[in-house]
C-alpha cells in the first residue's frame, strides 16, 4: 500500500484517475484529513485528502514516478507500506488488476 496527501479533493480524484487508468492501482480510497507538519522550519496546519493506494512491489517504481509527475507539492509525501497479510481473495485481485500494468519487475 502507497500514501500520499494533496492539497484537495479536485487533485485526489484527478491522481486517482490517472493511478487506475494506468493500472498502477488497483484501488485509490481517500479521506479528508487536517495535517500539522513542520515545513521550510514553520508550523504548519493545512486541511489535505490522503490516498491509500492498494497495489504492488511491482508497481511501486512506476506509481512513484505517476504521482511525481502529477503531483504539485516540492516535495510529496509518498510511502509504502508492505501489506503483510490479509483476506488471499482480496490480495489476489491486487494482483490481477495490476498485471496489465507496465510496472518495473524489481
Amino acid at each position: 500500500m502507497v500514501i500520499t496527501t494533496v492539497p484537495n479533493r479536485d487533485v485526489a480524484e484527478n491522481l486517482a484517475e490517472g493511478i487506475l487508468d494506468n493500472r498502477l492501482a488497483a484501488c485509490v480510497q481517500m479521506a479528508d484529513i487536517r495535517s500539522f507538519f513542520i515545513w521550510e522550519g514553520k508550523l504548519q496546519k493545512e486541511g489535505e485528502v490522503a490516498l491509500y493506494i492498494k497495489t504492488t512491489k511491482a508497481c511501486y517504481r512506476d506509481l512513484e514516478a505517476h504521482i511525481l509527475e502529477c503531483h504539485p507539492y516540492d516535495v510529496p509525501e509518498i510511502i509504502m507500506l508492505p501489506i503483510v497479510g490479509g483476506l488471499p481473495d482480496y490480495l489476489g485481485w491486487i494482483d490481477v488488476t495490476t498485471v496489465g500494468a507496465n510496472c518495473s519487475k524489481s
